[in-house]
């Protein structure tokens, strides 16, 4: 059973990465003025997508604007498509502030892939400036974490809620499911130390951390955006 089933098919929200880079195009606020971005890392078999998908649609109900969800196969299809991803980027130019202090950043184990996570880590960044977005994965607490309109959140949970959560939504068994939940957290604790050098379970980036056993994806998506509309001090 295919993982892609997990989040909706890519064709269908290319039309919200298009709105962005429209909104790109606008003369950007200054710094004080920028709109805020939120950033979800979560476990594998953790609720992020359906969270993050009522998230936005709660804070376009709330704020009265458009709020785009980018996550992990959204950002990887838009890296590996030269004129989507120009779109993107058109405004970020080569010397962001964010994206050299990021880059500086990186482990000396990284010996594959670095041209390509640069222009996802340059994605990241754009997207993350323009505000009024939601990023799921691919590093991105980590990539926006001295960025100050960005709000970071982690969702984590026990086995048995991961292993429960990902056969009931793959229709797999309890073994298989088991299997697939061990091996895709290994690789994306594999990523985060080796790509980007820091602990995967370091709290310390996080605005708020969310345990899926206790919080379900409504519960999670109010939340958050009760925290990110209060006024900040």
């Amino acid at each position: 059973m295919s993982e892609s089933k997990l989040i909706p098919s890519i064709d269908n929200r290319l039309g919200a990465l298009l709105e962005v880079a429209r909104r790109q195009n606008a003369l950007r606020p200054e710094e004080e003025q920028q709109k805020p971005t939120i950033t979800i890392s979560r476990e594998f078999g953790c609720e992020a997508y359906p969270m993050a998908e009522l998230l936005r649609q709660q804070l376009e109900k709330r704020t009265k604007e458009s709020w785009t969800l980018m996550d992990k196969a959204l950002l990887d299809e838009v890296a590996k498509h030269h004129s989507l991803s120009d779109q993107v980027l058109q405004n970020i130019g080569d010397k962001n502030r964010f994206l050299d202090d990021f880059l500086s950043t990186f482990s000396n184990r990284w010996k594959s892939d670095k041209d390509y996570y640069r222009l996802l880590s340059r994605q990241i960044i754009a997207l993350a400036e323009q505000g009024n977005v939601i990023l799921v994965g691919r590093g991105a607490p980590i990539v926006t974490r001295n960025m100050k309109n960005c709000f970071h959140f982690r969702i984590y949970a026990s086995e048995k809620f991961k292993i429960t959560s990902i056969a009931k939504r793959l229709g797999l068994d309890e073994g298989e499911a088991r299997t697939l939940v061990e091996r895709r957290q290994k690789e994306r604790d594999r990523f985060i130390r080796d790509f980007l050098d820091r602990d995967p379970y370091d709290l310390s980036v996080y605005h708020l951390a969310f345990n899926n056993d206790r919080n379900d994806a409504a519960k999670m998506a109010l939340t958050i955006m009760e925290y990110l509309l209060q006024p900040q001090v």
